[in-house]
């Protein structure tokens, strides 16, 4: 077992994921060592947090680190991969992308694998990470081996996925989280027009996620769509008539619930 505190880390990424991961980590005894950002006010106030060093440089990254963990935009992961150059051969190097395979580091160091941690993370909320599954994969048996270690002082949940398995889950989390989310801001934005205050849905969408721990989203599924309620869908079509884009979301969900429904009976 390693020993957490000679254990040196590097968070190359200053966001939303980099912040909660790099506190949580710490709180687990961990060693930062640095922050890097592009921006020196996120560089600045995470390394604050967290009492250790920060950069806006990538020329400047620590070089004796034993692991790097690069949580960066996909667009730009690559080209701060191939900045990294420098640093420590022996260092596990590590992305926590859904979406980017984990052969981006193939070639550019020996030991690398990917930690992706699944959850929607805001700086502003606090995360529990006992709760936040972990999906896995490294380079070897032995990367392997550590990186279960490390993500498994932080989670319980912790599984093995592999590039090809982890862009699937990245999908799926996009279709339950960021656009259940955009849901809300929907039903908010057509409340707000008729005076009437988001709160009072709270309890509706306390209960709809609660459902689905004991019941599958299909057997969950209620409301006009699931029934194929004409008379009720028309009457709601027609009243978005002077959104178009919001009747053509509500006619599109609509029918691919009553597919579900009919395909899953």
């Amino acid at each position: 077992m390693m020993n957490k505190k000679d254990f040196s880390i590097v968070c190359i990424g200053a966001g939303n994921v980099a912040t909660h991961l790099a506190q949580a980590l710490q709180q687990k005894g961990f060693h930062l060592s640095q922050i890097y950002s592009r921006t020196q006010e996120s560089a600045q106030a995470l390394a604050q947090t967290l009492g250790c060093a920060w950069t806006t440089c990538l020329e400047q990254v620590d070089e004796h680190a034993d692991l790097y963990i690069v949580s960066v935009k996909d667009s730009v992961l690559e080209t701060v991969i191939s900045q990294l150059a420098h640093c420590n051969p022996d260092a596990l190097y590590l992305h926590t992308a859904g979406s980017m395979p984990m052969e981006v580091w193939k070639g550019k160091f020996k030991n690398y694998g990917v930690a992706y941690p699944m959850q929607t993370f805001s700086k502003q909320r606090e995360v529990n990470f006992e709760e936040v599954p972990f999906f896995l994969e490294a380079n070897s048996p032995q990367n392997l081996s550590l990186l279960q270690e490390i993500a498994g002082s932080l989670s319980p949940k912790v599984y093995e996925a592999s590039s090809e398995q982890r862009k699937y889950l990245h999908i799926a989390a996009v279709f339950a989280c960021n656009f259940s989310n955009h849901m809300y801001a929907i039903c908010q934005h057509l409340l707000q027009a008729h005076q009437l205050p988001f709160e009072s849905m709270l309890p509706l969408i306390d209960e709809t996620a609660r459902k689905v721990h004991e019941l599958s989203p299909v057997e969950a599924q209620t409301g006009p769509a699931r029934r194929y309620d004409k008379n009720v869908i028309n009457r709601h079509l027609n009243m978005l008539e002077e959104e178009p884009k919001l009747a053509e979301i509500y006619r599109l969900l609509s029918e691919h619930i009553h597919l579900y429904e009919t395909t899953n009976h």
